[in-house]
């Protein structure tokens, strides 16, 4: 595959993908659907309790693999790797944001981000530099040896998307990352995203905020396992 065609193709390409759990009595979790997300792309999430949010962020973030269909992630057949690819694949081009930060309360914001990389095989010098540039990115420059105690939820937040970020991905996913926040320190890390955004990050954001969910360039609606889409009214004006 030439260096061409891998931008051409789609982060996240979905064909006829659905999940069923085995019975008795089987249950159907995700319908069989099409999903496909360009690169660059902020793309948001929504749907009631139970309506199959967790199952779409399982299989596009690779913890659970589809039961039909085909889910190709940067053009890689990810039903066709062993699952020692897989794990390889989630790590290198997946960065998880989650509504709870899961930071080490014993452990500095830059030593929270470092540990992200800690499987790569780099020097602990080069982890140090990329932990704190990354960290400078999101904001947190003068908070490199704080510890989560010592940071605001905003804060805390901005740590687990440098961790996430590290890697370089080429998506970043996002599970309700401001489920815990206040509104004026979600309209930060809401800024943050959007900034990400502008610099090119592929973004898909899980949520059950509806102004959450306006941020995004689309908006993929799941309803009883059943994917819809519409496009946000920020794109049409």
């Amino acid at each position: 595959m030439t260096w061409t065609q891998q931008v051409a193709e789609p982060v996240i390409h979905f064909s006829a993908v659905g999940l069923t759990y085995p019975g008795p009595p089987a249950v159907t979790a995700l319908r069989p659907c099409d999903l496909r997300i360009g690169r660059g792309e902020f793309v948001t999430v929504v749907g009631p309790s139970g309506s199959g949010k967790s199952t779409l962020l399982n299989i596009v973030g690779l913890l659970d693999a589809p039961t039909r269909g085909t889910y190709l992630l940067d053009g890689i057949d990810t039903g066709a790797v062993s699952e020692a690819n897989r794990a390889a694949l989630r790590s290198e081009r997946i960065g998880f944001v989650f509504q709870s930060f899961h930071l080490l309360a014993h452990r500095s914001a830059q030593e929270n981000v470092e540990l992200a990389m800690l499987y790569q095989r780099l020097a602990r010098r080069r982890r140090r530099v990329r932990a704190e540039a990354v960290l400078r990115r999101v904001g947190l420059g003068h908070r490199l040896h704080a510890l989560p105690t010592q940071l605001s939820g905003g804060e805390r937040q901005r740590v687990a998307i440098a961790r996430a970020l590290v890697s370089e991905p080429s998506l970043l996913l996002c599970d309700e990352p401001t489920g815990n926040l206040d509104s004026r320190t979600a309209t930060s890390v809401l800024d943050l995203l959007r900034g990400l955004h502008q610099d090119g990050m592929t973004i898909v954001v899980i949520t059950h905020d509806a102004h959450v969910a306006g941020q995004g360039q689309r908006t993929v609606t799941i309803q009883d396992g059943l994917l819809t889409e519409r496009v946000s009214e920020q794109v049409i004006k």
